[in-house]
């Protein structure tokens, strides 16, 4: 070799990475527990006259059309045979344990996502199995074997593609996109295969010119990033196939909050603050118990015709109730509560931290928030990072 010159040389691990998604989660445990739903459209939720929503449909209820997060009402006309049940979060949560238990037996890199859903990293893995599909046919088996149900698995380089691979022939389906499949895989996706692109970004793009995920990749940038906004360079290294993020086995909380759909259309100024108090309140008691501090307090307001916006109030951290109630009242000074029908309402805390950063203001139990959001918008849904139960 010549003095000055050298060779490098770039290591590049290729992970296997797995994402196994329970089918039709709850609406299966409750088929496999009654033998008498089997083969019978089921749903899991409320019910139809109290504005009850679909939280799992059975695969024979789908071909109906019914589909999670759908109003019951809407369920039931679809398919006037549907049995609708009551769900039993407890016993849910049970099996979910037992196949959790299955997953981390064969790798500590379990990302749990929902009850029913995780990532795994398999490239080291307890069977000492070099390939992932064998990985995924396996832990497909042992689910099976200990719960009766039926799972379906992605097995692919990274997250992104083992997602939508796990959605590919459900119900109990393999799908694997080796390495040397990953480019031929992304020339057969829509444009909606994408993370952040739901119904009316989709419909933005395709009026746009932009039909499939690659088509992304030669967008004019400008466009992009006025359809999409900051999603646009992460959108584009999707459409590549790129996506480094790791299998993390434990996620830090970062938000907390609950939401209430009311039987009744709340029209009481009164009732409605006296609901959003009661709920900051249980945000304050979680901030305590977990020993965090919240910036910012958002509320969520629909109305009855299906409107729904969001308003958020941020300053100094705090877990102080008073603040956070204070708070979350003042917001709904900037909507239409009370002046319009309210079918729903949510509290939620987020941008925690395990200290106080900066010193917090003076609680007190009057004034308002005005002036000081940081967020006047809805926030859209990022499908592929929601709880499907599918």
């Amino acid at each position: 070799m010549e003095a000055g010159s050298f060779w490098t040389r770039r290591i590049v691990t290729l992970h296997r990475i797995l994402h196994v998604d329970m089918d039709a989660f709850y609406a299966s445990v409750e088929q496999r527990d009654n033998p008498g739903l089997r083969g019978r459209p089921v749903v899991v939720g409320g019910d139809p006259d109290k504005r009850g929503v679909v939280a799992a449909a059975s695969y024979e209820a789908r071909t109906f059309g019914v589909r999670s997060a759908m109003p019951m009402s809407r369920a039931v006309r679809l398919c006037p045979s549907l049995v609708i049940v009551h769900p039993d979060f407890n016993k849910y949560r049970s099996v979910s344990q037992q196949v959790f238990a299955i997953f981390r037996s064969i790798t500590p890199l379990v990302e749990p996502m929902s009850l029913d859903e995780a990532y795994l990293d398999v490239t080291d893995n307890a069977w000492n199995e070099p390939l992932g599909m064998n990985v995924a046919r396996r832990l497909k088996d042992e689910i099976r074997a200990a719960t009766s149900l039926t799972a379906s698995a992605g097995v692919a380089p990274n997250k992104f593609l083992a997602k939508i691979a796990s959605g590919w022939k459900k119900p109990d389906g393999l799908t694997v996109i080796a390495p040397e499949r990953v480019e031929s895989f992304l020339q057969g996706l829509p444009i909606d295969a994408l993370w952040g692109v739901g119904p009316v970004t989709a419909k933005k793009l395709r009026a746009a010119g932009i039909e499939k995920l690659t088509d992304v990749r030669v967008a004019d940038p400008a466009m992009l990033r006025d359809t999409v906004g900051s999603l646009a360079d992460w959108l584009q290294q999707l459409a590549r196939g790129e996506d480094d993020r790791p299998v993390v086995a434990e996620h830090e909380p970062k938000s907390s909050g609950s939401e209430n759909t009311f039987p009744h259309d709340l029209t009481d100024i009164n009732d409605i603050r006296d609901e959003i108090a009661a709920m900051a309140r249980d945000a304050a008691a979680w901030l305590m118990r977990r020993a965090l501090y919240a910036r910012t307090v958002t509320i969520k307001v629909r109305y009855h015709d299906f409107t729904t916006i969001t308003r958020s109030h941020s300053e100094s951290p705090t877990r102080d109730e008073a603040n956070i109630v204070r708070r979350a009242i003042g917001l709904l000074e900037r909507t239409d509560a009370g002046r319009q029908p309210v079918r729903l309402l949510g509290v939620s805390v987020h941008n925690l931290s395990e200290t106080l950063l900066v010193a917090p203001e003076p609680s007190t139990r009057s004034g308002s928030p005005r002036g000081k959001s940081r967020s006047d918008s809805s926030q859209p849904r990022l499908p592929f990072e929601t709880p499907s139960n599918a």
